[in-house]
């Protein structure tokens, strides 16, 4: 019989629970898996890699493409002009792309340091429940909550449904309009359920051709300039002029924090691998390339796609036009009739594509949501048969979706959801910045292969604080029936219910019962390890 001192600490087999062969926990982090041992749900062991029931499929290419597709998506033709109509010149606007790309970097910097040194699925679940362990299962409880209630996909399926009837020359009806979005969720979510490997080359193919329109635009403009100076659609270049790039600019303090929300925004995304890291190749590695091409690359897209609208659309135009800016580009480049054409495709194949990425990524942490025993059927949720896909977290992420897409009566109450989902994401994002400090000091010994710095840290911090009490100052010259601050309050009031919620089924009832709330691990028959919480 083998000597069991003389074994590694830890190895895996392919399943849910299981860990990659690891020694000193990160020194072999993205090591193939050897031999087997009973799978662990105890938190301490979200240091070391896990390996899906699906199998480690998911290779460089899809995981960049899950991120790119993530934080580029349709607001690249519309966010842009927004901007430039709010600070009123090419040159701040240009400076808050700047600022507002150092900024997704100091969040990213954070979710690195997290993601390495806790390479598991679930992104920030895991990263809560790793550095707020007491109360116990408050944190598990409150980012169910939030990601049940609150993750959904409605709104690129909104975009998507009234670009594509534009294009095809279709009234946009309320009924056609939530008809084609709601088609194109139940597609996305069918595909990656009963055709996985189809699903992730689907989005790939929708992720190159997104970045290939964007790299088409950039360089459409840069040929005007070069090519064709003596045309009707002649280069703007002296827009660009250091005289007059910061003609007109709006200096007002809320008018600039407001422009550059709005460009930190953009940048959303940029740890999406994270939610799928059982899924990814060389976890670790990949995630921390992934994450830092992807920046780079939407900074450079951002900037030059900018600069190619500066050099296309007189200033005055853009100043007026706002989020139109991408149509007066192309019509000022290809004439109105192909120019109408050419948009609204260009801008359904990005919805679509983002739709994809974020149900694949959502889908996932959904499903470790249901592994840890919180919701009804988990067993049945959790498991990847029949498709060898994550179906019970598709299913999970359909609901909210679906009945967001359908119930609202009104724009004013799908945007008042999308206001609570946006900023709910910046108390999450607040608490894994202080987590993260936290862990700093309680659990120096943790191995991490990526260290944030700590100044970008605290301006993570910052910004989330920032973001957080925004909705609280009233508006310049606001004339709303509503309280202008209503999607905040929404949110504290579900953030305060969740702790309510809390203290119902993990303490109120065990002691109303004269009983204990257990945790136990199970194995599913596809391998995938659960976590069933009961009284006893």
């Amino acid at each position: 019989m083998a000597d069991s001192s003389n074994a590694p600490l830890l190895q895996s087999r392919s399943s849910y629970g299981s860990t990659d062969k690891t020694s000193t926990r990160h020194d072999s982090i993205d090591s193939e898996a050897a031999g087997e041992i009973h799978p662990s749900r105890d938190v301490e062991d979200d240091v070391l890699p896990e390996t899906s029931t699906i199998g480690r499929n998911l290779s460089w290419q899809s995981a960049y493409i899950l991120v790119i597709s993530r934080v580029v998506g349709s607001g690249i033709f519309a966010t842009p002009g927004t901007i430039v109509q709010s600070v009123g010149s090419a040159g701040l606007s240009l400076s808050l792309w700047i600022v507002g790309a150092f900024i997704a970097a100091c969040g990213l910097a954070v979710s690195l340091e997290f993601g390495c040194m806790l390479p598991r699925s679930g992104g920030d679940k895991v990263y809560l429940e790793f550095a707020y362990r007491r109360p116990r299962l408050l944190a598990s409880t409150l980012f169910a909550m939030y990601a049940v209630l609150l993750g959904f996909t409605a709104s690129n399926c909104i975009i998507f449904s009234k670009y594509a009837l534009f294009a095809l020359g279709l009234e946009a009806t309320d009924v056609l309009s939530k008809s084609l979005a709601v088609g194109l969720l139940t597609f996305v979510c069918i595909t990656h359920s009963v055709f996985p490997k189809a699903g992730v080359k689907i989005q790939d193919v929708l992720g190159w051709i997104k970045i290939g329109i964007i790299v088409f635009m950039i360089l459409s403009g840069f040929y005007v300039v070069i090519f064709r100076p003596d045309t009707s659609t002649a280069p703007l270049t002296h827009q660009l002029a250091w005289e007059h790039l910061w003609e007109e600019t709006s200096w007002n303090w809320g008018v600039i924090a407001t422009s550059l929300f709005k460009v930190f925004y953009s940048f959303a995304g940029l740890d999406n691998a994270a939610n799928v890291m059982n899924e990814v190749k060389q976890p670790v590695r990949t995630l921390r390339s992934v994450a830092l091409t992807a920046l780079g690359t939407a900074c450079g897209l951002y900037m030059l796609v900018n600069i190619a609208y500066f050099l296309v659309v007189p200033i005055e135009e853009i100043r007026g036009s706002g989020e139109l800016i991408a149509a007066l580009f192309f019509e000022r480049l290809f004439g109105e009739k192909f120019g109408r054409v050419v948009l609204p495709t260009a801008v359904a194949l990005s919805s679509v594509g983002n739709v994809m990425v974020v149900a694949f990524a959502m889908a996932r942490m959904k499903q470790e949501i249901a592994r840890q025993g919180f919701l009804p059927y988990s067993s049945l949720l959790s498991s990847s048969r029949p498709f060898n896909s994550p179906m019970g977290g598709f299913i999970i992420h359909y609901i909210p979706s679906f009945l967001v897409m359908i119930l609202p009566p009104s724009d004013s109450i799908y945007s008042l959801i999308l206001d609570i989902d946006g900023y709910a994401a910046q108390l999450i994002g607040l608490a894994v910045a202080i987590g993260l400090v936290k862990l700093r000091f309680q659990r120096p010994d943790l191995k991490r292969p990526f260290k944030a710095w700590m100044p970008a840290v605290s301006i993570r911090i910052a910004m989330s604080c920032a973001l957080i009490a925004a909705p609280f100052f009233r508006p310049p010259d606001y004339e709303g029936e509503v309280f202008y601050a209503l999607y905040a309050v929404f949110s504290w009031v579900i953030l305060v219910g969740g702790v309510g919620y809390w203290y119902l089924w993990t303490r109120a009832v065990p002691r109303w019962r004269g009983t204990r709330l257990q945790e136990e691990t199970c194995v599913l028959e596809d391998g995938t390890t659960i976590t069933k919480l009961r009284y006893s």
